[in-house]
């Protein structure tokens, strides 16, 4: 199949991007401008890179053109900051998604996978483990976009014919995973422990959340790509809850040391606990979760060496 996917050069879309590679399909991967491919590809990789601005309808048409299906992994805004601008958040995100689902009936493109997020759009857990059923009342702007899309891509596969699959992806990490934004917990906490830095804990380090290894997610969108199934949603998750206390224990071990931890006043928008049920992804797309956290952090750890010198 021919792919195109919106922003593939990123941590989770160029994992995405290298797992359809190896399946054989021919990928149109579409950044910002400026961004420059993640890697070199081979002769026989079959890839297309293109950049421009998600916003124009222009660019989005020719990135989708004569493509199968298409991948929509980006978003502008991040859970922490996305109340801070709200409307920068609903423009840059939900009305371009919807230009690109108008984009997608003119080029009659039939399918597309769009990575929600299951940290976000449940809110607080009325019961664990957390199904798709569950009540969706986001905290954050980040999660409300990611809902409202959702219920867009329901409505464009309603009236259109489009068929859509939503991942609820928990929290994933590993390699490529920029250190800078601050986002995921493993891999901030790793950067700083392998250069000797302390680390912050927002709250007494009882938060808790489902931690999911890159691969394993990269994974899900292969057979989600796949998927000829009637569902539309899915978690995306290892379906295990880790505390930040226990997560940094596994450092510790993975490290060989101990790392200095200073606790912080908890933060209003951090959810107690986290943790989804996978088993739906299970049974409909044939996938599970191979790469354990420790493993997983191991990895990591590696990657993150190499990219730091240490």
């Amino acid at each position: 199949m021919k792919i195109a996917i919106f922003g593939g050069g990123g941590f989770i879309g160029s994992t995405i991007a290298d797992r359809l590679l190896k399946d054989g399909h021919a990928l149109r991967i579409f950044e910002r401008p400026r961004v420059e491919p993640y890697r070199q590809f081979s002769d026989e990789e079959e890839v297309e890179w293109l950049t421009g601005d998600l916003m124009s309808v222009h660019d989005v048409s020719v990135a989708i053109d004569g493509v199968d299906v298409v991948l929509h992994l980006v978003s502008t805004t991040l859970p922490k900051s996305s109340n801070d601008d709200m409307v920068y958040d609903v423009e840059s995100n939900l009305v371009a998604t919807l230009q690109l689902l108008n984009a997608m009936v003119a080029k009659q493109v039939r399918k597309i996978v769009f990575i929600s997020s299951g940290g976000t759009v449940y809110g607080n857990p009325a019961y664990l483990p957390i199904d798709e059923n569950h009540p969706t009342e986001p905290g954050v702007s980040y999660g409300i976009t990611k809902l409202a899309i959702e219920k867009y891509l329901l409505l464009f596969q309603h009236l259109h014919g489009i068929k859509a699959n939503i991942l609820r992806v928990a929290n994933p990490f590993g390699e490529r995973q920029r250190v800078e934004t601050a986002q995921g917990a493993v891999t901030v906490f790793l950067s700083k422990a392998i250069r000797n830095q302390p680390l912050e804990i927002w709250g007494d380090g009882t938060v808790t959340r489902d931690y999911l290894y890159i691969s394993d997610v990269a994974e899900a969108f292969a057979r989600a790509v796949d998927y000829e199934g009637a569902k539309s949603v899915f978690n995306i998750s290892s379906g295990v809850g880790t505390s930040l206390n226990e997560l940094i224990g596994l450092l510790e071990r993975v490290l060989g040391r101990k790392v200095v931890r200073h606790y912080l006043p908890g933060r209003p928008f951090d959810v107690p606990v986290s943790v989804l049920d996978n088993s739906l992804a299970r049974q409909e797309l044939g996938w599970e979760p191979k790469v354990k956290l420790e493993e997983g952090i191991v990895r990591t750890a590696a990657w993150m060496r190499k990219v730091l010198n240490k």
